[in-house]
């Protein structure tokens, strides 16, 4: 056998040294590099690897209306989550959960035997189906609190605030809009677990605390949406029309006041309804021809660009002559000789085919896109619709002809109060807005303001006077009169439109009847569009709608405290109109000279004893409804303080 010779040997030896020196160092080195240079990104795997997260919810923002009347706010609802490495005996869990939740076993079976830390079972469920699953002390379920949002009155603004859903995301309405404002930042309760769910010993809890949601304070007011609601209400009980909708704003601002669409739905039930109802705020959604009401835009036009002169002739032989065919007036014997105020007031279609001929199709036209037709205002609500227009390459005789009186075109409720507003407060529009203010929902302290923002000024301030006087005239002389309030100055303009059928024709006995509003007609404060879709029965704006916005905006000018007047454009009283007297003053009168005060205008109802008045209700000077009741008190002595 051949001997190694110590040379060979100790050369072997220190080969072997080097290479386990190298190796050495080399372990070395990359337990180094690991430890250093990849440290924080394998403690990063590993807190992700053993990190377990509970979230905290944030409370989503309240929504206040412009008083800061709550809206929409948060309520706690008892959640149950299951801790599948605790459940005892899922069989059995999953049989008592599914009799008291309603909820299949199975699935159940599924949820609380997961390889997860937490499961939620079933959400926001009802307090006394907690208190069932609390009772029966399941090892691995326990009971946790979610909010839940709450609409304090069910139906109230519904398509104005719309809802949330399951995780409190905002799905429509201003929910959705301001979604980002209103949810927050949800927190979290961080620990470490092993493999199967145990938490960790000696490592410990972090909280990461949530950040509430925003709330929001809207231009809406509780106390005019209240007037709103309650008419259309009672209009869908009286004309069980297909739809009904109402604006009422600002018109110095663009502030939406009130705005509501029938048919309703109750936000916190919503899948309780079709989609098409909770789905469309009618008020910006619907486009239509808009009929009459639309002339208002005819008359500010032809009054800017001084065409007419609301003194003139015209004669109305109850139709018009256009390209060879015949506009007829909704009255069919005509309004014969009139003036063109008398044209506005009678709501006389070929007097307004008169003004827009004699503005002609780029000037008119110019004016309808100038008063925001044809384009979305951008209202901070979704869904807004544009309308139809008619290209201008496509308006010939006929199509300047209908358009002048608010037939073949297609407008949004929401672009007609714009553009109305435009006409009476000086001639400016102004987007239309809801959200008026976003507040601190610990410090209640407004972090951020909407302003009016001003689109561009339209008229000008002496053709928006003019278009105010007139319309005040429609009010007390014209087709208006039934939206005429006895001390406000109102100003108005009724709209009967036919709508339009699948097949592009018109269809018969089936309208949308509507009218526009405002008050005090000099100075307006309020402006209210009401449209009642196809009502059954009597079908004119005058006759429908315009009893409906003399309610919503004498109950408004009531709560707003706008001082009635004893001036205003006295009503040409017609049979059957209510009429208004002054009441006199008694104080003082002796009893048995009481009837020559009163005459046949006034009833009396009499208290107390004795031979003079020492009181009276209503007070002396107050204009009352003819045959109203005057209460007076009958004394000895007058009370200075009468």
């Amino acid at each position: 056998m051949r001997q190694v010779s110590q040379v060979t040997v100790r050369k072997r030896i220190w080969l072997s040294l080097l290479i386990s020196t190298l190796l050495f160092f080399s372990l070395i080195g990359r337990l180094g590099y690991i430890q250093i240079v990849k440290g924080n990104w394998l403690a990063e795997k590993a807190e992700d690897l053993w990190g377990r997260d509970i979230p905290v919810e944030a409370l989503r923002g309240k929504i206040l209306d412009r008083n800061g009347e709550v809206l929409a706010y948060n309520i706690s609802s008892p959640t149950v989550i299951a801790i599948p490495v605790q459940v005892k005996e899922p069989e059995k869990v999953a049989k008592e959960l599914a009799n008291i939740l309603g909820m299949n076993e199975e699935n159940i079976y599924k949820l609380i035997t997961k390889r997860t830390l937490m499961v939620k079972v079933a959400r926001k469920i009802t307090e006394e189906k907690a208190k069932e699953i609390q009772a029966l002390r399941l090892p691995g379920i326990a009971i946790t609190q979610e909010s839940k949002r709450y609409y304090p009155e069910d139906d109230f603004a519904s398509h104005v605030l719309g809802f949330v859903g399951i995780d409190n995301q905002g799905l429509t309405g201003i929910e959705v809009v301001y979604d980002k404002l209103l949810k927050g930042e949800d927190g979290a309760i961080s620990f470490y677990s092993d493999a199967k769910g145990r938490e960790m010993p000696n490592e410990g809890e972090k909280y990461k605390p949530p950040v509430n949601g925003k709330d929001l304070v809207l231009t809406i007011d509780k106390h005019i949406q209240s007037f709103i609601e309650r008419e259309l209400d009672q209009a869908f009980l009286s004309y069980r029309p297909d739809h009904a909708f109402a604006i009422a704003m600002d018109p110095n601002s663009g502030e939406i006041l009130g705005m509501a669409s029938r048919p309703n739905y109750e936000p916190a039930n919503y899948q309780k309804y079709p989609s098409e109802v909770y789905d469309r705020n009618l008020p910006i959604w619907m486009a239509y021809e808009p009929g009459s009401t639309f002339k208002i835009i005819t008359l500010a036009a032809s009054l800017e660009e001084d065409t007419i002169n609301l003194k003139d002739s015209f004669y109305d032989p109850g139709y018009i002559m256009v390209a060879g065919q015949r506009l007829r007036c909704w009255k069919r014997e005509g309004h014969g000789s009139e003036t063109f105020l008398e044209v506005v007031e009678n709501s006389c279609n070929p007097g307004f085919v008169a003004m827009g001929q004699n503005l002609g199709k780029d000037k008119l036209f110019d004016y309808i896109k100038k008063f925001g037709f044809g384009e979305k205002t951008g209202i901070d609500l979704m869904g807004e619709q544009k309308g139809i227009l008619f290209g201008l390459d496509k308006v010939g005789p006929v199509e300047l002809a209908t358009t002048s009186f608010g037939q073949g075109v297609a407008v949004t409720p929401i672009q007609q109060v714009a553009a109305v507003a435009a006409t009476i407060n000086g001639g400016k529009l102004y987007t239309p807005h809801i959200l008026k203010e976003v507040q601190d929902p610990n410090s209640n302290q407004t972090i951020g303001k909407v302003n009016p923002q001003l689109v561009r000024q339209v008229i000008s301030e002496e053709t928006s006077k003019e278009v105010r006087e007139t319309l005040e005239s429609v009010v007390a002389n014209g087709t208006g009169r039934n939206a005429y309030i006895d001390g406000y100055r109102v100003g108005g303009k009724t709209g009967t439109a036919q709508k339009v059928g699948p097949n592009g024709g018109y269809l018969q006995n089936n309208h949308i009847v509507s009218f526009v509003g405002f008050a005090p007609a000099d100075q307006p404060e309020i402006l209210v569009y009401v449209a009642i879709d196809n009502p059954k029965g009597i079908q004119f704006g005058g006759v429908v709608a315009a009893p409906i916005v003399k309610n919503i905006i004498g109950d408004s000018l009531s709560y707003m405290e706008v001082p009635k007047r004893t001036e205003q454009l006295e009503k040409e009283y017609r049979w059957g109109d209510i009429e208004y007297d002054v009441v006199p003053n008694l104080i003082g009168a002796a009893k048995k000279d009481l009837r020559q005060y009163l005459y046949i205008n006034f009833q009396i109802e009499v208290e107390g004893e004795g031979d003079v008045v020492i009181h009276q209700l209503p007070k002396p000077g107050e204009r009352l409804e003819k045959g109203s009741t005057i209460r007076i008190v009958l004394g000895d002595k007058i009370n200075k303080a009468d």
